[in-house]
């Protein structure tokens, strides 16, 4: 039950805030105003529930500590999707053609917060962590990662692909950031620096949901295997790379500070019992 008193709880926020968002992307700064308020009021609410349904400190949205572990998270995300785009232009997919739009910037600052805290609150907040608990940490990490890929084939220009493509380098590589970390500020950060990077620097299309304008005028050309297509760069291979090997990286260190949980009797034996003829 807490599990789902705590999804109710932030879904709420992150459904009533992402559409207040959407309904004003037109103003660039009352975007942004509204994004950060509802991130703001997403962790809040997190928070709380938790207090209220599993009677502890909330410590994995604690205040100390936030700001540098969100600022690493953020130079890693936006690094790591900073490569990718490098390797694109490498071979033709992508050039930058002038400037593009500060406002529009700003207004993915506020709009890519939201997006981000809500998301992280409920995938690997509420459902990474409370389905490890009970299964251990590599099925955790698999199913939230699938179910966050599944996710985003709601996406306008989304495809399997896509959705495959997003579970593993941004459903694992996500989840294995808390579990290294155990507090959701690395993973908020790492989310936000990608996001934000992607539309709101290079301009790039993000999950499938059409293109932004950024900082600089992007465009991204050639064969759709290797630049990511309609879907954007995050269904390049390259990102599927990068996000892999930052999910090892993140669960050899989660294994090495003692992180991880282990497998759970009760969830091999379902799982001995499903393979059984």
């Amino acid at each position: 039950m807490r599990l789902l008193k705590q999804l109710v709880a932030v879904a709420v926020v992150a459904f009533a805030g992402g559409a207040i968002v959407g309904a004003v992307q037109g103003n660039a700064f009352l975007t942004l105003v509204l994004g950060v308020a509802t991130a703001a009021l997403a962790v809040f609410v997190y928070a709380r529930v938790v207090r209220w349904s599993e009677r502890r400190a909330p410590v994995e949205v604690a205040g100390k500590g936030a700001v540098p572990a969100v600022g690493r998270g953020l130079l890693i995300g936006a690094g790591m999707f900073a490569a990718v785009i490098v390797n694109i232009a490498f071979i033709g997919g992508y050039r930058v053609d002038g400037l593009g739009s500060v406002t529009g910037a700003i207004g993915m600052l506020g709009f890519m917060a939201a997006a981000a805290v809500t998301e992280e609150l409920l995938f690997r907040g509420v459902l990474f962590r409370i389905i490890e608990q009970r299964t251990g940490t590599w099925i955790a990490l698999t199913l939230t990662g699938l179910l966050f890929g599944l996710m985003h084939l709601t996406n306008q220009h989304a495809g399997l692909w896509g959705a495959i493509a997003i579970a593993i380098e941004a459903g694992g590589m996500l989840a294995a950031a808390y579990a290294a970390t155990r507090t959701l500020w690395l993973p908020i950060g790492l989310h936000f620096g990608w996001n934000f990077a992607a539309a709101g620097i290079f301009s790039t299309e993000v999950s499938g949901n059409g293109a932004t304008q950024g900082l600089l005028n992007g465009v991204t050309s050639g064969p759709a295997l290797l630049t990511g297509g309609d879907f954007g760069p995050e269904a390049s291979p390259y990102a599927v790379v990068f996000g892999a090997l930052l999910t090892i990286a993140f669960m050899w260190l989660a294994r090495r500070r003692g992180n991880l949980v282990p497998l759970r009797r009760h969830a091999r034996a379902d799982a001995t019992a499903t393979l059984a003829p």
